[in-house]
């Protein structure tokens, strides 16, 4: 699908469950842009039944990216788009492709956003600046860096962390602790021995055990937000 903002519209990958209703996920990228690994979480998820929207955040300076090789290039790459990237304009699509997702054919007026890295930053701000039903952040990169808007987190908010995160250092990861602890609405799980991308299909650091986990918390977590 396409989804239109002030500056254009980018691209959104879209993945159906079979029921004729159901609630919508925004699944935000890592900085590889929407490719197999995403495409293939949002696949998995609409297995479960839900609708899934990812839209391509790089659209303004790498429209359509791809990256599945993941080698040093491609990396570099990476790296520069997430280095140039406008976090405040990127919260702004995510917030478009949400609100897109709540008159999408066959759901039911539910969303959640769901993201990864980059996208699990992109969450919890989007959380934090707009109106989501549910949300999960997986090792969101920079959190500890916006940690003053955690009071304005009102939705249902679950985080994942990698304690052995090399993008997300144990001083980082003890303020998200402390900023988001009492907060009834929020629930923070820690992976012991687990580095960053954990839960990325055949990442290097791929952890089967921690990955199925996580992911079976999400989907409870998710049934129980969305009403599903």
């Amino acid at each position: 699908m396409k989804i239109t903002v002030s500056d254009g519209s980018f691209d959104a990958y879209v993945a159906h469950p079979e029921a004729k209703s159901a609630p919508a996920i925004v699944v935000i990228q890592e900085i590889f842009g929407v490719n197999a690994d995403l495409r293939a979480t949002c696949d998995e998820l609409a297995s479960k039944g839900f609708i899934t929207i990812s839209p391509d955040l790089f659209w303004r300076d790498a429209p359509g990216l791809q990256l599945n090789k993941l080698d040093e290039a491609e990396w570099a790459q990476a790296f520069a788009l997430y280095q140039a990237f406008d976090f405040d304009r990127g919260v702004q699509d995510v917030l478009a492709t949400i609100e897109a997702a709540r008159s999408i054919e066959g759901g039911n007026g539910k969303v959640a956003v769901i993201g990864f890295c980059l996208g699990g930053l992109m969450t919890y701000l989007a959380a934090a600046r707009g109106d989501v039903d549910a949300a999960v952040a997986y090792y969101g990169g920079g959190t500890d860096q916006h940690l003053g808007e955690a009071g304005t987190l009102t939705a249902p908010l679950m985080v994942h962390l990698a304690e052995e995160d090399e993008y997300i250092p144990a001083d980082a990861q003890a303020k998200i602790k402390e900023a988001l602890a009492g907060k009834s609405n929020v629930e923070v799980h820690s992976y012991a021995g687990c580095n960053h991308a954990f839960a990325r299909h055949g990442g290097v650091h791929y952890d089967a055990s921690a990955a199925t986990l996580a992911n079976q918390r999400t989907e409870a977590f998710l049934r129980q937000s969305l009403g599903s």
